[in-house]
């Protein structure tokens, strides 16, 4: 496959893997989905490669899920939604199908941070929690506005990582964290300034990376074994079959149909009606048509 949506490169024992459409804000649409899986494959086949970087290019790392280009939130799912075609059954299957992709980065043996600049909203953050560190900006945002109005999370690393009362702070609300903000709550390994971002990401890769594959491989899978006794892999087939019904609600029903006859930022508009922000999150959410 060639890369179109990502850029692929390779440094020693280090590999880079950024978004590549910093005029939308890095959305995250089917292809960039199917590019960043190629990716980390030819990473799990690379013996030197160590450490691996996902980030995004620009001045945000991603704005999350294209709405109108990824399943099952495209004009044509709906449609088929609304006709009585489709059924809760194959939302289901596309949204489960879009979280194995990002538990690769979860099961691959190679070491994953991911850097975060700007906001890291809704489905980036499917990506960012499932890599072994997140470093950030302390003015990044982390958050889930899509809650207000579009659906559920479709990982659940929130709870596991938060709490129940912290993750229910965010889900209940949309609201957005600073970076700061989410590695003083344990959302994130770390945050510096804006200006170190780079350098500290390099740092903490070159001291992973000073570790043969064979053993950080295993305290991998030993830490992540634990999240998995508590359920995390049942907890994602669930929160895949509640965001499937949370597509029939009558809410998200009338937000994809404000979305045909209105288009997409007075669709966000009437979603964040209620909060201050609405202009914020309405301009950028909406840089992803």
């Amino acid at each position: 496959m060639e890369y179109e949506k990502i850029l692929f490169e390779k440094q020693g024992r280090l590999a880079f893997i950024t978004l590549n459409e910093a005029n939308r804000m890095n959305p995250i649409g089917i292809r960039m989905q199917r590019e960043i899986v190629q990716a980390i494959e030819e990473i799990n086949n690379d013996d030197e490669i160590r450490v691996s970087i996902i980030r995004g290019k620009g001045k945000h790392f991603s704005v999350g899920y294209a709405l109108t280009d990824i399943d099952p939130a495209s004009t044509v799912a709906w449609q088929l939604i609304e006709d009585r075609k489709g059924n809760m059954l194959e939302d289901r299957n596309r949204l489960y199908t879009i979280s194995k992709r990002w538990m690769n980065i979860w099961e691959s043996p190679k070491s994953f941070i991911c850097q975060v600049q700007g906001n890291c909203l809704a489905g980036a953050n499917d990506i960012a929690l499932v890599c072994d560190m997140v470093i950030a900006a302390e003015d990044s945002r982390f958050g889930h506005p899509g809650v207000r109005g579009i659906g559920t999370p479709i990982s659940a690393p929130w709870t596991y990582l938060l709490g129940s009362m912290r993750a229910k702070r965010l889900l209940l609300t949309g609201d957005t964290i600073s970076g700061k903000e989410a590695a003083e709550w344990g959302l994130i390994t770390m945050a510096v300034p804006r200006d170190k971002l780079e350098a500290e990401v390099l740092r903490m890769a070159k001291r992973m990376a000073a570790i043969p594959n064979d053993m950080r491989a295993i305290n991998k899978y030993a830490s992540n074994k634990v999240i998995e006794m508590m359920g995390f892999r049942e907890s994602i087939i669930s929160y895949c079959e509640l965001n499937a019904i949370g597509h029939f609600m009558p809410t998200v029903k009338e937000f994809w149909a404000r979305v045909g006859k209105d288009g997409l930022r007075e669709a966000l508009k009437w979603r964040d009606r209620d909060f201050e922000e609405i202009e914020e999150f309405s301009s950028y959410q909406n840089k992803s048509e």
